[in-house]
């Protein structure tokens, strides 16, 4: 049954289950990541069917659709982040660090490999581990009231970590695949990794991490990608604002606090002229969608 010791956060343990229903939290969900312990089946996955199978991890993000058909008894943890939980509205969730989780996921959100849903993994160990983690989480969730809150809260953590840097990996094995010897997808993880330091972004510094030339390090990005190195981390961060704007309740002080604008002001001309609107009237815009 599903529990909320972390308010907005749903643990959900399912044992040798032969139906599932389906996932009433769809609507509300934010991210979710599944373990399927044990079975054999099908997930249909906004109208795509892929199979799972015992050790598989699946990761959903904000308007995914699953349904899962079990072939064999299937044993399953769910652990699912529901929107609210990062709107901050819930006094006992003040301690945690739900803004650090939410960057690890809202680089997920923004990575082109997280539509393949199925986890892959850079090490075995990693996959090792973040299992050991999901079991931990479901241990404890299922003490009733002897649960260890801090042991929750830091795997989970971990958890987020491990699958935020092994999305990354698996943009640099796809990039390497489709452009043999090409740094792009490092430099782009790189960004991406650091956006919130830009210290490490600079063109300086970029040509060290990479062992370019200053001189060079853009006019070779730009050659890739067919944008200037500037303009795409800029407009990575735009990116950034609009699924702070959507999943959030933070001030726009704040968020241009946070990804380097010098003030509100400043965040909203840029915006303004990235997405021909401003952040309140697209802020309000998705109120009115909602």
């Amino acid at each position: 049954m599903p529990r909320t010791i972390i308010e907005n956060i749903v643990i959900q343990e399912y044992k040798e289950q032969t139906f599932f229903e389906f996932c009433k939290y769809t609507t509300i969900r934010f991210f979710e990541i599944v373990y399927f312990e044990k079975g054999t089946g099908t997930i249909k996955i906004n109208g795509k069917t892929v199979n799972y199978s015992a050790n598989s991890i699946f990761v959903f993000v904000p308007d995914d659709i699953y349904i899962v058909n079990p072939e064999s008894a299937t044993t399953t943890v769910a652990i699912k982040f529901l929107k609210s939980f990062f709107r901050g509205d819930a006094p006992q969730n003040a301690n945690l660090p739900i803004n650090d989780w939410f960057r690890k996921i809202e680089g997920i959100l923004n990575s082109e490999s997280h539509q393949l849903r199925e986890m892959r993994f850079e090490t075995e160990s990693d996959k090792i581990h973040l299992i050991s983690l999901i079991k931990m989480v479901a241990a404890e969730n299922d003490k009733k009231k002897s649960y260890d809150l801090f042991i929750i809260q830091n795997s989970l953590s971990v958890i987020l970590h491990l699958i935020a840097r092994n999305i990354q990996f698996l943009n640099a094995d796809m990039s390497t695949k489709i452009v043999e010897s090409s740094k792009i997808q490092q430099i782009i993880n790189f960004i991406h990794a650091n956006i919130y330091n830009s210290e490490l972004l600079t063109t300086k510094n970029l040509a060290e991490e990479f062992h370019m030339a200053d001189n060079y390090i853009s006019e070779y990005f730009k050659k890739h990608t067919d944008v200037s190195l500037k303009k795409y981390i800029l407009n990575y961060k735009l990116k950034l604002v609009e699924t702070r704007l959507k999943y959030t309740d933070l001030q726009f002080s704040e968020i241009a606090m946070e990804l380097g604008f010098t003030d509100s002001s400043h965040l909203n001309k840029t915006f303004q002229s990235y997405k021909r609107m401003t952040i309140g009237a697209y802020k309000a815009s998705l109120h009115n969608f909602q």
